[in-house]
């Protein structure tokens, strides 16, 4: 994601912890009455209906204080809110979220927890000087709103603020579940001292009257509803959303629109159940599906009680972990940061590993901290950030498998789906990061929903040569690819992929099919030569197709380039794929951000983008052409 400079390296440290900060005593509220939930930790924080405004505002604020610059800081955070009524007319609730702070109702259903007000993120200001501040929601990073209805109510807020719930947000800030009523919702925060920008949204599961894209660049609004489509920027991907604007006139209106989503699955949420016992509810997987998962009464799927789970806290080492899945426990990973010196192996069917609060593994000794093993189907790892480490991992997240040996003849709907929702991989930022392979999926059938995988363009490990430490950064932070995939018939619903030193995304299995990618090629090349490929071409692609792959399909798809170490620098191609009429294409773009060149959008097809034309898209509409 493109950064601010030095601004970033100053701020991105966090402030201080707040271990002082106790966690409030959950008390009887609503029916269902809850029974006594597990020790999550203190950084687990339950709201119930029964406690004031002030206090649940005063206890939210705090967080957010500590949170709010807290980029790279190593805190982490759940608010859950008990099913109930939070705020009246008279008295909203009005909360803001910060860095790695996650929000959601505790209900089966979006309805069961109401909060009248807010729960919003702003523009983040790097630089506040009298003449031109610097207020952007670029890096305005891993933070979730999930599950929950909210009756929009801006009493007391000024006038611009007053009409619209606002998400500022870009890479890893998922609305799932949301109910969006009574108000707008904007995905920029336009009442912020410009320039406003926003980039790399994702809305799943979810309704809303109108929503105000505003200068987000691309966004995937999947299985939702809205009366509403503001404005397009870059691309707007919509999949099967009811209300959805139509692609009809591409680019001038720059939407691209997918009636139904061929496949898809929401990611699995901690919830009360009618017995008021504690539970997680794990989603089904649905083809060929339009509007919520929950429109027409609960969201199908199963429900796992939390004695299934081996609840583990960031103190606990990766062998105790390991000791539980081997047992044949689901993993409910509470908030924090986790040290993994040796992998965590999924072997059986239906596992489920769910992270709360942005719950971050961090590789230690070059390991794989996460590994789902051949055979093992239907399993489901959300809500997880992989942090490589100072040593070089081979792997981040490994789904190993036989590529196109392991179920040629079955139909993805007869096929259990092994799921990632909003998993994120990062090379560097907080520390020193290398990792060859972020994301590698050898395994058939694969859903990958909502997933930033990022090795960092800026963060706090100190480096100094070149454009704002960009060569220390290359030659330091090793990440040669951020996702290989090999497998059969995998599919991905909102995939991020950006600055990697080699192809950011390499697909060789057959039957892919990817609703939005977006991409920004590596800052930091130090030379053209540093970004040219053995056989003399010029740079790597942001997408890559292997040559023999015979059906691939890729709808919305973006590639940036910003080679700020070195003007200069070209790439000939941001997506090279095989010429075959298997392979298609629809609605891809490339767009200069200020410096560096790309010669061709699709193999030698679409126009250059460079300096002369910057925030200027070239668009491929169909590739190959009709």
């Amino acid at each position: 994601m493109r950064a601010t400079l030095a601004a970033l390296v100053l701020l991105a440290a966090g402030l201080a912890s707040a271990t002082g900060l106790a966690t409030p005593a959950v008390t009887a509220g609503a029916a269902p009455p809850v029974v006594a939930g597990p020790d999550l930790g203190q950084r687990v924080v339950v709201f119930d209906p029964s406690m004031s405004v002030a206090s649940i505002r005063q206890r939210a604020d705090q967080i957010w204080q500590q949170q709010v610059d807290a980029e790279m800081s190593s805190e982490r955070w759940s608010l859950l809110f008990l099913p109930g009524t939070y705020g009246t007319a008279a008295e909203p609730l009005q909360i803001k979220v910060g860095y790695y702070t996650e929000v959601a109702g505790l209900g089966a259903s979006p309805s069961d927890t109401v909060i009248n007000g807010k729960v919003e993120v702003y523009n983040r200001c790097l630089s506040d000087g009298p003449t031109q501040p610097y207020c952007v929601a670029l890096n305005n990073f891993w933070r979730s709103l999930s599950n929950l209805t909210i009756d929009v109510n801006g009493t007391g807020q000024d006038g611009c603020r007053a009409s619209a719930n606002f998400w500022a947000t870009s890479q890893a800030s998922s609305l799932r579940r949301v109910d969006i009523r009574g108000g707008n919702l904007s995905l920029m925060d336009y009442c912020t001292a410009g320039p406003q920008f926003a980039s790399g949204g994702y809305l799943a599961d979810s309704r809303a009257g109108t929503v105000i894209n505003g200068s987000q660049q691309q966004w995937l609004t999947r299985n939702s509803e809205v009366v509403e489509w503001s404005n397009g920027v870059w691309n707007q991907v919509f999949a099967g959303t009811i209300g959805a604007p139509s692609e009809a006139s591409f680019p001038t209106n720059p939407y691209t629109t997918l009636d139904r989503t061929p496949l898809s699955r929401e990611k699995p949420f901690l919830h009360v159940g009618d017995d008021g016992r504690w539970q997680v509810r794990v989603p089904d997987a649905r083809t060929e599906s339009r509007g919520t998962s929950w429109a027409g009464g609960t969201t199908a799927g199963r429900d796992l009680p939390l004695s299934s789970f081996h609840v583990a806290s960031p103190g606990q080492p990766a062998q105790v972990l390991r000791q539980a899945l081997d047992r044949g426990q689901n993993l409910l990973l509470t908030p924090g940061v986790y040290d993994v010196d040796r992998s965590l192996v999924v072997r059986r069917d239906h596992t489920v590993v769910l992270g709360l609060g942005q719950a971050t593994l961090t590789a230690v000794g070059g390991a794989t901290p996460v590994v789902v093993r051949p055979g093992a189907t239907d399993v489901v790892i959300a809500g997880v950030t992989v942090d490589a480490g100072t040593g070089l991992s081979q792997n981040l997240m490994h789904l190993q498998g036989q590529p196109g040996r392991s179920g040629d003849r079955r139909t993805p709907a007869a096929v259990p789906t092994t799921t990632l929702n909003d998993v994120y991989f990062r090379v560097g930022g907080p520390h020193i990061g290398k990792a060859d392979v972020s994301l590698r999926i050898d395994a058939d059938d694969v859903l990958i929903d909502h997933a930033w995988v990022w090795r960092a363009d800026h963060g706090i490990e100190g480096f100094t040569a070149g454009a704002v430490g960009d060569t220390d950064r290359w030659n330091t932070n090793i990440g040669r690819v951020g996702l290989i995939v090999t497998g059969d018939r995998v599919h991905a619903t909102g995939l991020f992929v950006e600055h990697y030193q080699q192809h950011n995304t390499i697909w060789t299995g057959e039957d892919g099919h990817v609703v939005l990618y977006q991409n920004e090629l590596p800052y930091d090349p130090p030379s053209q030569a540093d970004w040219t490929r053995p056989d003399g071409t010029l740079g790597w692609t942001g997408y890559k197709v292997g040559d023999d792959v015979l059906r691939h399909q890729l709808f919305g798809g973006g590639v940036y380039v910003f080679n700020r170490n070195d003007p200069s620098i070209t790439t000939a191609s941001g997506f090279e794929v095989p010429v075959r009429a298997g392979v298609r294409l629809h609605h891809v773009l490339t767009v200069n951000l200020d410096a560096g060149s790309i010669e061709h959008v699709v193999n030698d097809t679409g126009d250059r983008v460079d300096s002369t034309r910057s925030g200027q898209p070239s668009y491929v509409v169909d590739y190959p052409a009709p």
